[in-house]
């Protein structure tokens, strides 16, 4: 018959003290005091009993809680939230937690996380966008220890793990679905165009192009908001003021406009709304378009067309990339570790919905306001 192990319990009992002060007086935690008397009884009844302390876990076997850092640059884009419910789900199933830190588009923010992940140590990380120039370096630096991977931009060059993104192509679908209707005279609205948003020039210089093959690039507004924005926190609707305010400037500067494109589905519904308070039907007078496919741009009311490139097979994809270099490091077949770049692509599909249509043969009459 096997002897029942002796436990903190039965030491504090035979010594006549409380659980808490056996753990601290027996691994000797020296902040809280004890008297002489009382030390000497812990101990003697526990070498009476032959209790022996639980083996503490190596720092190793602590670290090995399963990891992944996803890397994201605002959470108020649906956008996002799409990219992480696709990686969540992915790592659920293989037993992995999350850690998202949120740079908000802040170079310190992002050099102060990545800067963590050696003490962190997790399994893998990815990148939600392209990491900043500054810190490409330090990318591939850690990519030699730790598994990245960075759903990008497909014009940048990495030496590291990517779900890549067309932006170019997803510019160019939004100008032809616009071209075959018919339209001629149209804007695109964008938040800012700056060097470090590469993927966003991308994609403005995809819609433009379409045009300019067309004999019609002279025709195209492009209208992006203020460099500050992207210095500012993010709000919640940020992307949806930007849609809302720069309609507005276009329907006061431009009256021939039959469509408008948004960057992002969350301007497109800036456009929609701020087109509504003008009275402006959609896609009776103005046809409006955006790009993700988001939860929202299916509901009826909204019915937005728009650009699938898949956002939560994406976050599916980045995760299983982690997973495939996980398994590469454990399962050597070779005496050197292979060096494999993984690059996965969607093909995008326009969907269209209730707001594009053919242009209106007839200028539509502006009321004046008194």
């Amino acid at each position: 018959m096997n002897k029942r192990k002796v436990t903190s319990s039965d030491v504090a009992e035979r010594a006549g003290v409380s659980q808490a002060a056996v753990s601290m007086i027996l691994n000797k935690k020296y902040n809280v005091s004890f008297s002489k008397e009382t030390v000497q009884r812990v101990e003697n009844a526990a070498e009476e009993l032959g209790y022996e302390l639980p083996k503490r876990k190596t720092r190793r076997e602590v670290r090995r809680e399963k990891l992944l850092v996803v890397l994201c640059p605002n959470l108020t884009n649906p956008y996002y939230v799409m990219l992480l419910q696709g990686i969540e789900s992915r790592a659920t199933e293989q037993g992995f937690g999350l850690f998202v830190c949120n740079t908000q588009r802040d170079l310190e923010l992002e050099e102060r996380y990545l800067k963590m992940m050696p003490g962190l140590n997790p399994q893998g990380v990815i990148y939600a966008c392209n990491p900043s120039r500054c810190f490409m370096h330090l990318v591939e630096e850690l990519s030699g220890k730790i598994p990245f991977a960075i759903i990008n931009n497909q014009n940048e060059k990495l030496d590291v793990d990517a779900v890549e993104l067309d932006n170019a192509k997803l510019g160019r679908l939004m100008a032809k679905h616009l071209l075959e209707l018919g339209h001629k005279n149209v804007a695109y609205i964008a938040p800012p165009l700056t060097v470090r948003q590469k993927q966003r020039s991308k994609r403005v210089e995809g819609f433009l192009k379409e045009f300019k093959d067309a004999g019609l690039g002279e025709n195209v507004i492009i209208k992006a908001a203020d460099e500050q924005i992207d210095k500012d926190i993010p709000g919640i609707d940020s992307e949806y003021r930007i849609g809302y305010d720069l309609t507005k400037e276009l329907l006061r500067e431009h009256k021939n406009l039959t469509a408008i494109a948004g960057l992002n589905d969350m301007i497109a519904f800036g456009i929609l709304d701020a087109l509504y308070d003008e009275k402006y039907k959609v896609p009776g007078d103005i046809s409006v378009m955006g790009c993700d496919n988001t939860l929202f741009a299916k509901m009826h009311k909204v019915y937005l067309t728009t650009i699938e490139h898949f956002v939560i097979y994406k976050g599916m994809d980045a995760c299983d990339i982690i997973m495939k270099k996980m398994n590469t490091r454990m399962k050597r077949y070779a005496e050197i570790e292979p060096v494999s770049i993984y690059h996965v692509e969607y093909e995008p599909r326009i969907v269209v919905r209730g707001t594009t249509s053919y242009p209106h043969s007839k200028k539509r009459k502006i009321n004046t306001r008194k």
